[in-house]
């Protein structure tokens, strides 16, 4: 199963971006389009639109719910962790942290990482992570839920979260990180696990900010 969706990732983000707009930062729409049935001139037709993070509620490490409407006109990243994770997570959250600096001072950008460890991450073991990361949640949601709804949403930022026996921890897990803008469309993918990759996330995220 692990390697059906990670070959799924694998051939969309290299060959299925739709790239049908054109946007002033350069940066592609990335998604398959949907399609959706409309009325034009009295005749109902097929018409397709780009990939939009839907509706979410999850509760952040403050207890605070945390909704779509929190990320209203801002941009945004989003990442899967869990608190124990004995590999990848803690060198994703360092260099995340570089990221998190940069912009921590505008109140028009947010991080929300999603645990896929409902049952060990509570609201207080999330706390005690984010102060071990010196991270304020002002600017960084970590995120808790019930199970189905955070492994859904990890579907729609096409980032694998798969509970997995025989993976370190429990959890097969990838540390890319969806670059999301104000209209909820994701614009880049990042693989957390690289300090280069985290520059050029910074750079795309000025590009959001001075271009569209």
């Amino acid at each position: 199963m692990k390697f059906i969706l990670l070959a799924f990732v694998f051939c969309f983000l290299f060959n299925a971006c739709s790239e049908s707009s054109v946007y002033p930062s350069g940066l592609p729409v990335i998604g398959f389009k949907q399609l959706v049935e409309k009325e034009v001139n009295g005749k109902t037709i097929i018409d397709s639109i780009e990939h939009v993070i839907p509706p979410f509620t999850f509760v952040d490490q403050d207890s605070s719910i945390i909704t779509e409407k929190t990320v209203k006109g801002k941009v945004f990243l989003a990442d899967f962790f869990f608190t124990s994770c004995p590999t990848i997570c803690p060198k994703v959250k360092k260099n995340m942290k570089s990221v998190y600096n940069e912009f921590k001072d505008r109140d028009d950008f947010l991080i929300l990482s999603h645990s896929i460890d409902v049952k060990y991450d509570t609201v207080g073991r999330l706390a005690w992570y984010a102060s071990k990361f010196n991270i304020s949640s002002d600017t960084w949601h970590l995120l808790t839920g019930k199970k189905d709804d955070i492994y859904k949403m990890s579907y729609e930022y096409y980032i694998t979260a798969l509970e997995a026996d025989d993976a370190p921890g429990g959890f097969d897990h990838s540390g890319y990180v969806a670059l999301v803008d104000k209209n909820r469309k994701i614009r880049g993918m990042y693989d957390g696990t690289n300090k280069e990759k985290m520059k050029e996330l910074i750079r795309d995220i000025n590009l959001l900010y001075d271009y569209e």
